[in-house]
């Protein structure tokens, strides 16, 4: 009888496999036996993340793909290579996403100066780049009789957190869709299609690195309050998510759709006081 979590040779495609946390979760599935799609805007890039995956699984089946999450002819071709070269797609992992100055409250500033140009964009990536990719690749897995969407939440979307508005919004619109699009693909595909989400808490990347640390590596004042709200006390490490993606990507969840799951060191479950 084979694993419930058995993904060898499943074909999954991971946008934003060049940012921290998507590219650490598309590594971890070609270790796992996957074979791969590495989604992002710069083949250079892509092509480095590969190589580097290659170093520690030199079997790793990889395809770096170069694509705009927003340009439906750029994942339209995608769709089409992968087709090309594996004949199907057996689950999405939406990671592309991101935030930028302008849509975040610096302390001294308000709402009303916020940037509504940045917003916008910030709405743009995070959620309509979650929405397009699964617009265009879901109709190749219901072709096939089965798939896994995953996408990516965040703490800030439940809860109001400071400064982050743009972000919150757009993450808050993410959750929003999954629980729509579980639904939807569940009466469509008869339960062979899932749709769920992730909630990471707070880990370090390169978009965030300067708000939360020193040039020294200790903690500024945001990164501080962060660390003291979450009961673990700690910011996750990228490997740490590697569980629940594998969870939700695997048969061992099934029977499981519609569902945010956190990975966040109980941040979302603390009060504070």
């Amino acid at each position: 009888m084979p694993s419930l979590f058995d993904i060898k040779d499943r074909v999954y495609i991971v946008t934003g496999a060049t940012g921290a946390l998507a590219g650490s979760a598309a590594a971890y599935l070609a270790a796992q036996g996957a074979k791969v799609v590495w989604l992002g805007r710069s083949l250079e890039k892509l092509e480095a993340a590969v190589a580097r995956a290659r170093q520690t699984t030199p079997d790793a089946q990889c395809l770096p793909l170069a694509a705009n999450v927003l340009d439906r002819p750029a994942l339209e071709r995608v769709r089409d290579a992968v087709l090309e070269k594996w004949g199907r797609v057996d689950g999405l992992l939406n990671g592309a996403g991101g935030n930028m100055p302008g849509a975040t409250i610096t302390p001294d500033k308000n709402f009303t100066d916020l940037d509504f140009d940045a917003f916008r964009q910030v709405i743009d990536l995070n959620l309509n780049g979650t929405v397009l990719p699964s617009l265009v690749f879901l109709p190749t897995m219901l072709a096939g009789g089965r798939g896994s969407i995953v996408n990516y939440s965040s703490a800030s979307a439940p809860q109001a957190i400071s400064r982050v508005v743009g972000y919150s919004a757009a993450k808050s619109g993410v959750e929003n869709f999954t629980r729509w699009l579980a639904a939807d693909m569940a009466r469509v595909s008869g339960g062979k299609i899932r749709v769920n989400a992730l909630m990471p808490g707070f880990f370090l990347g390169e978009q965030n690195r300067r708000l939360l640390t020193n040039e020294d590596g200790s903690l500024t004042a945001r990164g501080k309050l962060i660390v003291q709200n979450t009961p673990f006390g700690r910011f996750g490490e990228a490997a740490e998510l590697h569980g629940a993606v594998h969870y939700l990507l695997a048969d061992a969840s099934n029977f499981v759709t519609g569902t945010v799951l956190a990975v966040d060191g109980g941040f979302t479950t603390f009060s504070g006081v």
